[in-house]
């Protein structure tokens, strides 16, 4: 069985991999793919967002207690990276390359340090604290796979 962090971690590279096939369409001037693709990664990161704030961040914070800890400030990023997520998505369907590559590098520095923080504090903390839950993972996996229909 793997861990909330095992499963989140390798989550995030699945949608890590879908944005540089949007780079790759983009830089090959293949606006359709870059929009479609970039549409798969939208819907991905967005499900993974939702799942989190929706079991995993609430569990976390009903067994701990801590409702203005990490969660929060997990939940102030998901907002700012989803308004990355729509410049981004204007940019691709005005097919500009340099809106697109500006909020594409702002979107990409913050995932990189969201998910590290993620990775490297909360989600071993939710594995602390969670593990005891055998109904948490299932529901997890279960509401990002959500994502992927």
């Amino acid at each position: 069985m793997s861990s909330i962090r095992e499963f989140m971690t390798d989550d995030h590279r699945r949608c890590d991999d879908v944005f540089a096939e949007v780079e790759q369409a983009v830089t090959a001037g293949e606006w359709s793919t870059a929009r479609d693709t970039f549409a798969r990664f939208a819907a991905a990161v967005l499900q993974h967002f939702a799942t989190e704030e929706s079991v995993l961040f609430p569990a976390f914070e009903q067994r701990t207690g801590m409702t203005m800890g990490p969660t929060q400030v997990m939940r102030s990023e998901h907002v700012q990276m989803r308004e990355l997520i729509a410049a981004a998505e204007r940019a691709l369907a005005a097919q500009d390359a340099d809106d697109y590559a500006g909020n594409a590098e702002t979107l990409l520095i913050m995932m990189q340090q969201h998910n590290m923080k993620e990775e490297n504090i909360l989600y071993p903390m939710c594995d602390q604290h969670l593990a005891d839950d055998p109904e948490l993972l299932p529901q997890i996996e279960a509401g990002i796979a959500a994502g992927g229909k």
